[in-house]
């Protein structure tokens, strides 16, 4: 084995997290805005994509399966907290595994804050259906969305703080109250049709709902789209995350990961068929183009109050669940960094009692909560989106490279590899997952260097670059720093932190 055993009586991290709560993380991580808001607003972020949503959604689950196959292989081998780090640290690059996960984390912590910033429009849209008007009104406010905004995310950072069971208590029925909530928009989506929302809207808004055009299919549309709803897939690392407290994680961690990307990616195809199946997507893409359109708001219009309610309050919970399992993911790379000395040690100080790293939970707030007055002030919460997608492409691309590398860089942790163990499938997801993923990359920065935006710093890449700018500089300043210290960084980078 290529692990120590940790020793002193310092406290740690306790593997308490069982398969369900590991599962649940992915889960409720990808869950979301992905199902709720993406696939509609798409259509004003990616103009002309028209029906063709669907079929770039199944495009880009192939690079996600690829990439989750990666985690899934290399979290057999190295189960520790900050996994993605851990495994292009050890297994490709140490640079490379740091300035990944960093751009990871920003881009992750950045997207807290936009979740949390756009929870406050779906329980406006509750409090509108339940005819609470002067409720809805005041959520319009701006500093009491940013507020309600901040105090979500500082609560499921106290969650966090509590420990294993606060969060699992928290975040698993939550799931399956999600999940009860939106098969409320599967059944629906698929009674109806869209001829009974013809009637509908223009009973309610005296409306005259027009036949969809056709759309001329365009490959550079179709694939700018599939590139951002590869967005979609991205939580299931963030079960990585929580290799340092995950129960027999060998075993745990691979299969979690496998029942979130399978689990998650069904009930995402049958949700955003069942809404296209009832409501055109023309209708979607000429309201994209003036306000925010959602799942929940479009089907109000064919259920009746009762329903519309639930699957307004399915969705809202659904952008909730974000949050705990995303502070978790990020803080955990942020206490893996400060493990190996390229963060600043005290963010590695695990709370006495509750046995969590709660200064890098109170700095992953931090962040988030950035992010939550970044979203106010651009007016725009794709540019969140666009910023974590680049971030998460690069971090699944260095993945895939490492499951080709590490038989060479690092063979003492490659043994140790317990699921797909055999070398050419290794090298098959690995080759064909680089190869998916850097060509999803190439598009989705062509697309967004060549927007249309009001200045330089609304291009994701301008932003993402710069975050990276950053992250060098922290971990070569870290770097100098450890080395100083006598400390042979090549073996400190050859085995796993211990627990």
């Amino acid at each position: 084995m290529a692990t120590t055993t940790h020793t002193t009586d310092q406290p740690r991290l306790i593997r308490r997290l069982g398969i369900l709560g590991l599962a649940a993380t992915g889960i409720c991580s990808m869950l979301g805005a992905s199902i709720n808001v993406v696939p509609f607003m798409i259509q004003r972020n990616v103009e002309g994509i028209g029906p063709y949503v669907l079929p770039a959604f199944l495009l880009a689950a192939i690079p996600a399966l690829l990439a989750a196959f990666a985690y899934s292989i290399l979290a057999s081998a190295m189960p520790r907290a900050g996994g993605s780090y851990i495994y292009a640290s050890r297994g490709l690059n140490p640079y490379l595994g740091f300035i990944a996960s960093f751009s990871q984390w920003f881009g992750l912590s950045i997207v807290i804050g936009v979740i949390a910033y756009i929870i406050v429009p779906f329980i406006r849209d509750v409090a509108i259906a339940l005819d609470w008007e002067h409720i809805a009104m005041t959520l319009e406010v701006g500093w009491i969305r940013v507020s309600i905004a901040l105090i979500l995310i500082w609560l499921f950072v106290y969650i966090n703080l509590r420990g294993a069971k606060a969060y699992e208590r928290t975040l698993i029925p939550m799931m399956f109250l999600m999940f009860a909530l939106g098969a409320i928009v599967i059944v629906a989506g698929f009674y109806f049709d869209q001829d009974d929302f013809a009637k509908a809207i223009l009973e309610k808004d005296n409306v005259t709902l027009l036949s969809s055009t056709s759309q001329e299919f365009n490959w550079r549309t179709f694939l700018s789209a599939a590139a951002l709803l590869f967005s979609s897939f991205i939580g299931f690392d963030s079960i990585a995350q929580a290799g340092g407290e995950a129960k027999n994680p060998s075993k745990s961690l691979p299969l979690a990961i496998c029942l979130a990307i399978v689990i998650v990616g069904t009930f995402y195809f049958l949700f955003t068929s069942a809404v296209y199946h009832v409501v055109p997507w023309s209708f979607v893409a000429q309201e994209a183009l003036t306000k925010d359109v959602s799942a929940p708001g479009m089907l109000s219009y064919v259920l009746p109050t009762g329903l519309s309610v639930a699957i307004l309050l399915g969705a809202a919970i659904a952008l909730i669940n974000d949050l705990p399992a995303m502070l978790l993911s990020v803080s955990r790379l942020m206490f893996a960094w400060a493990k190996d000395g390229v963060f600043p040690k005290a963010i590695a100080r695990v709370h006495d009692k509750f046995h969590t790293p709660h200064i890098a939970l109170t700095f992953s707030g931090v962040i988030a909560s950035i992010g939550v007055m970044g979203s106010h002030f651009a007016g725009d919460f794709f540019l969140g989106i666009d910023i974590m997608v680049t971030a998460m492409m690069v971090n699944f691309l260095l993945m895939c490279v490492t499951l080709i590398t590490i038989k060479k860089a690092n063979p003492s942790l490659a043994n140790e590899i317990k699921v797909g163990k055999k070398r050419i499938y290794q090298l098959i997801i690995g080759w064909a997952g680089s190869i998916i993923l850097l060509f999803f990359l190439i598009i989705h920065t062509a697309k967004d260097l060549s927007s249309d935006v009001d200045a330089w710093y609304f291009h994701s890449t301008w932003i993402w670059l710069i975050v990276m700018g950053l992250g060098s500089l922290i971990y070569f300043t870290q770097l100098s720093s450890i080395k100083k210290q006598g400390i042979d960084t090549t073996q400190l980078f050859r085995k796993l932190p211990k627990e």
